[in-house]
């Protein structure tokens, strides 16, 4: 059986190494649904009781924003981030191009 697309996010997200992060847009673009970044986040917002576990804290916005912080409660997407070595500054990753992974460049064969 073909995985459904918020399987398909889930596997990509899995793969998001510790201290790095992704964007939305860069898991659609890897899915080649470019253009689905909000259903990529319904996604991520969904991925609650999947498992294994989803690390969706390492998935922000293009410009590297924790746009998803309040689904987390409280600071616990920045803090989750800042002990894996990622800086936050107000809601914003630090460093962004450095840390960030784009699965259609690490994933490709």
């Amino acid at each position: 059986m073909e995985p459904n697309f918020f399987d398909s996010v889930y596997q990509v997200a899995r793969l998001i190494p510790v201290g790095r992060v992704t964007s939305y847009g860069a898991i659609a673009n890897y899915l080649g649904t470019k253009g689905s970044s909000r259903m990529v986040g319904y996604a991520m917002q969904a991925c609650g009781t999947a498992n294994p576990p989803v690390p969706a804290h390492r998935v922000v916005n293009r410009q590297g924003l924790l746009t998803a912080k309040f689904h987390f409660g409280g600071n616990l997407m920045q803090e989750l981030l800042e002990s894996e070595g990622v800086q936050v500054k107000d809601d914003q990753v630090q460093d962004f191009k450095s840390v960030f992974w784009d699965p259609a460049v690490e994933l490709a064969l």
